[in-house]
């Protein structure tokens, strides 16, 4: 059945606050809960993360002291719903176990919006993105069984594979050449918009969630990778976020984040299989549902516009989280060679990409390089879960 926000009632605002009781939510068992379910969780507590910064810039940009009033209580309830998400991750798990769902979110998640998008650049930068998330899977892999003396596939449970993608080394690029075109407000379609913000979110919390973690490991190599890795996480975010419109309004943005937050949860609800998390999604989607409609009447009054104008009139259909291997294959075969120029791909390693390498690793091999060898010296193989043979990697050209 078609599912239109607009025209669905949630819980009243001043009905939303919860207590301690309620907030102190069972978390999920890591050794028997679907791995999708840890990744939606990982996906909502970045969306949520970004509904919250996003409330605080527009507070701060806001002149209105109703406004603020008004962004302030939405926003206290955005932060309860937060930490609910958030605490639904087990205490148990390792930092690295949680840093390798982070990336599978990052890979089937990407993936999957990459498949779905129907505007062929804002497709592309999915699909390059993606790349280097696969890639990120396949180090991280490598440092737990080193660290940790454990397999990934513990965490991916094989519904993800692990192995090279784009090399890592190769992600580190100019960082004017990490800036994309954005769509055009005007004339996209309202599902580019909502994957947009989705990826952007996501990435956004995988950087600040490598800012924060990275320094609390002893380890030399594990050190050193987190501060790689979330050097790069810092250039996916430029890159998805530049896709969206910087003409769009303040009351544009906030209802679309709104409307966002009702389609992910709509579609978690839909395809959760733990009851205890289906019930949270199904709560927080009531609740999303009267944030929206106070954007909505925002919008309306202070850039007196209707919303409907901006957004579209149902729910698409559901994001899901399943396997992508074929699809990653594909790309791969076709695509591992690709880096950025001005806000295009080439093949060609071109003078501002060597610059950029020679200048970052000089004659020193890259942590995600190190973590590989020092693996294989140990172990006498690389980590990785794959269902076929090795794919080559193939070399930039140099640019004559």
């Amino acid at each position: 059945m078609p599912f239109n926000p607009l025209e669905q009632r949630g819980i009243p605002l001043d009905r939303q606050l919860r207590n301690w009781r309620e907030l102190n939510v069972t978390p999920i068992d890591p050794d028997h809960c679907d791995p999708y379910t840890r990744c939606r969780i990982i996906t909502m507590n970045g969306i949520e993360v970004e509904a919250i910064l996003f409330s605080h810039q527009f507070a701060r940009h806001c002149k209105d002291p109703e406004v603020k009033r008004q962004l302030a209580r939405t926003r206290y309830i955005e932060s309860q719903q937060q930490k609910a998400v958030n605490w639904l991750l087990p205490g148990v798990s390792s930092v690295l176990e949680t840093t390798l769902a982070y990336e599978q979110v990052a890979v089937d998640l990407t993936a999957w919006v990459a498949r779905s998008e129907p505007d062929p650049y804002l497709k592309q930068a999915y699909q390059f993105g993606v790349l280097e998330d696969f890639d990120h899977l396949y180090r991280y892999a490598n440092l737990y069984e080193m660290i940790e003396h454990r397999k990934a596939e513990s965490v991916v449970d094989g519904l993800t594979e692990v192995m090279p993608g784009r090399p890592t080394r190769m992600h580190h690029r100019n960082p004017v050449d990490n800036v994309r075109e954005p769509y055009d407000k005007a004339r996209t379609d309202p599902l580019s918009k909502l994957h947009a913000l989705t990826v952007m979110s996501a990435e956004q919390q995988t950087m600040n969630f490598y800012m924060n973690v990275g320094p609390t490991y002893m380890e030399p190599i594990a050190r050193r990778l987190y501060q790689e890795i979330g050097l790069i996480e810092e250039e996916h975010v430029t890159h998805y976020e530049s896709l969206v419109d910087p003409g769009e309004t303040w009351w544009e943005q906030l209802v679309d984040h709104e409307y966002n937050e009702c389609y992910l949860y709509h579609s978690f609800m839909e395809q959760e299989s733990d009851p205890k998390v289906k019930a949270i999604w199904e709560l927080h989607l009531n609740m999303e549902l009267e944030h929206l409609h106070r954007a909505c009447d925002l919008m309306r009054r202070h850039d007196e516009r209707d919303p409907a104008e901006v957004l579209a009139p149902e729910l698409p259909n559901v994001l899901t989280f399943e396997p992508n291997k074929t699809y990653l294959r594909e790309l791969i075969a076709d695509q591992l060679d690709l880096t950025t120029l001005g806000t295009g791909y080439v093949r060609e390693a071109h003078e501002r990409f060597q610059a950029m390498q020679e200048a970052l690793h000089g004659d020193e091999a890259p942590p995600s390089d190190r973590v590989i060898a020092e693996h294989h010296q140990t172990f006498g193989r690389e980590y990785r879960v794959q269902t076929e043979g090795d794919h080559p990697v193939p070399a930039l050209r140099e640019n004559s």
